[in-house]
Parts: structure tokens; sequence; C-alpha cells
């Protein structure tokens, strides 16, 4: 996912995990606002790319798929084939939010990896992993007219910064690579899974730090 390094065979794997779920996300959420087909691909293939971009562009990568359209040519199949997911029996809101789920999870971990190929700090690889997880989902509220998530008490871009952080401690005190990817995977995902079903989030002002339950 970035021009600097080539990632580990597992991570390179989840990261085109990443723009399928994150562009078929984001082409479900397009599809709600009914956008049309064009709409719909656009919208998909800048879900998938664009926490990425923003990453690269902080560390003074050339932005990848500029080289290599590889993932950008996934991403508008995935979010054309979307199109049609209306046939499918699961409601297209639940859809689209749990393929943000894992895109998130997994783009936490590898937005931490390139992060932590360069060079950077502890500090660094968890901001930016959490920039990787959550940048394209904003690009995709913004354009979509939507109330990105990272501002609506969510807890999304928490569970993003959790997970590589949980990434970038792991594998530079020797855990292996794959396992800490997986674990640090598991445990964003978890996170932002639980905040979905017992609807967590945090309280605005006036309200306790953490509430449970669909607001009154």
């Amino acid at each position: 996912m970035s021009a600097a390094e080539p990632l580990p065979p597992v991570l390179s794997a989840m990261n085109y995990f990443g723009d399928i779920v994150f562009a078929f996300s984001g082409a479900l959420v397009a599809a709600r606002r009914r956008t049309d087909i064009l709409g719909i691909v656009l919208i998909g293939m800048v879900t998938g790319v664009g926490g990425g971009t923003l990453r690269d562009i902080i560390l003074g990568h050339s932005v990848w798929w500029v080289q290599d359209p590889i993932e950008l040519v996934l991403c508008a199949i995935t979010a054309f084939l979307a199109y049609f997911v209306k046939q499918l029996p699961l409601g297209r809101g639940d859809l689209a939010v749990w393929a943000d789920a894992v895109g998130l999870a997994t783009f936490a971990v590898v937005g931490a990896r390139v992060a932590q190929q360069d060079g950077a700090s502890l500090v660094v690889v968890a901001f930016l992993g959490m920039m990787t997880a959550t940048g394209g989902g904003v690009i995709r509220d913004l354009l979509t007219q939507t109330r990105p998530m990272i501002l609506s008490g969510e807890i999304y871009a928490t569970a993003a910064l959790i997970g590589a952080a949980a990434y970038a401690v792991l594998s530079r005190y020797g855990v292996d690579h794959t396992l800490a990817a997986f674990l640090a995977f598991a445990l964003a995902f978890v996170i932002r899974g639980a905040s979905i079903l017992f609807h967590i989030r945090f309280g605005v002002m006036g309200e306790p730090i953490i509430t449970v339950g669909r607001p009154a």
C-alpha cells in the first residue's frame, strides 16, 4: 500500500481485503443516498484508497496507486458489483456498517505497518494507522452529506487507534508480525463491533463520557 517498501504477504493480503470491504461500504452508503452508478463507483474508490492516500502524503511518499493502479481498479470493480447488492436479504445499512468495521480494523493495521516501515515513532505509527483507517470513511461521509462517524460520538477512530497502537507495540517488542497483525485486527474489530451491537458511544457535553443504549 506504499511505494516505499513492499508489505509482508499477510499484510498485503489484508490490504487488498481492506480495499474490497471499504469500497463496498462506500458504495452502499452512496446507494442509500440514491447516487447513480457512476457516483457509487467513484465514492467506493475514494473510500477504499482515501485514508492511505492521506497517510502517504504525510509520510512524503509518492501515492502508491498512481504508479500501480491495481487497487484503484479493484475498488472500482467492487463498488460496481455493490450496485446490485439490493438483491441480498440483509439491508444495505447493516451491510455498510459491518463492512466499514472490517475495513477500519484492517486498515488500522496496514497503515500502522507502513508507517512503521518508514521508521516512525510509536505515537506516529498509531496516529497514521488511525488516519489510514478513518480517512476514507470521512471523505465518503462528506461526499454523501453524512455526518462523519468520528464527529458523532461513535467508538470509531478510537477503535482504529487502539488497534494500530496494539500492532505497533506488539511488533516492536518481539511478537511475530503476522500474529501481531491478527491480534491487532481482532482487537480493533471487537471494539468497533461491540459499540455497534450495544450502541456504545461517547457522550456529548452534559452526558456521561460513555453511554450505552440507543439515545432517548
